[in-house]
């Protein structure tokens, strides 16, 4: 297959996403929404061309009829079943999942963050951990209660939960020991919203 530009990627990446957990084919406008791009004349452009190179096709003249030509393979580690945290459970059994890691890792506008500090752990949440952060688009707020990565003026970047009231947003922390963050909603930047943690066992046992 021809190969995409970093735009058409961007696009063809957040279409497979889309369509895969919702079951049907996005707007234009949310197209729009999710490029950060304010004009359909870009996503129009960027449609043909996957078109033309058989990445997707969609029925003339009817909307959200977009379909994926060539979904990426399944890749990732086999799920074997479950695992008793508490009470036994069944052994694995032969049927066959897959965890993909990697659907995570290749979100579009994802990008990973080190943790410093212990004001999450009670989200499970550790220092040197990897969080997996995707940047919302331009101008979405998180829900109350999501994990975000924000950077408030004169403090630096956090990772905390959200919390909006009118003007005021409360980053609250995942431990008792730490005082939530109160600022203005002018001086929070969200650069990131959670949607994964890496923790590397193996290395940290070699280390210790």
């Amino acid at each position: 297959m021809e190969k995409l530009t970093p735009a058409q990627k961007e696009l063809y990446d957040w279409l497979v996403e889309y369509i895969r957990t919702e079951q049907h084919a996005p707007s234009i406008r949310q197209m729009m929404r999710a490029m950060n791009l304010k004009s359909p004349a870009p996503i129009q452009s960027r449609l043909e061309r996957l078109r033309k190179k058989k990445y997707i096709d969609w029925t003339e003249g009817k909307a959200r009829t977009i379909r994926i030509l060539y979904p990426p393979q399944k890749t990732g580690l086999p799920i074997e079943g479950a695992i008793a945290a508490g009470q036994l459970v069944e052994p694995f059994t032969d049927d066959k999942e897959q965890l993909d890691i990697l659907a995570i890792l290749h979100r579009p506008n994802c990008f990973a963050l080190r943790v410093t500090g212990d004001s999450m752990i009670e989200d499970m949440i550790r220092e040197g951990d990897f969080v997996v952060m995707q940047r919302p688009p331009a101008n979405e707020i998180p829900r109350n209660g999501e994990i975000v990565a924000a950077r408030v003026d004169g403090a630096g970047t956090t990772l905390k939960r959200f919390y909006k009231f009118a003007d005021r947003i409360t980053l609250k922390p995942s431990n008792p020991a730490f005082d939530p963050i109160e600022a203005e909603a002018d001086q929070v930047e969200i650069q990131g919203i959670l949607v994964g943690v890496w923790r590397d066992f193996f290395t940290q046992r070699q280390i210790h």
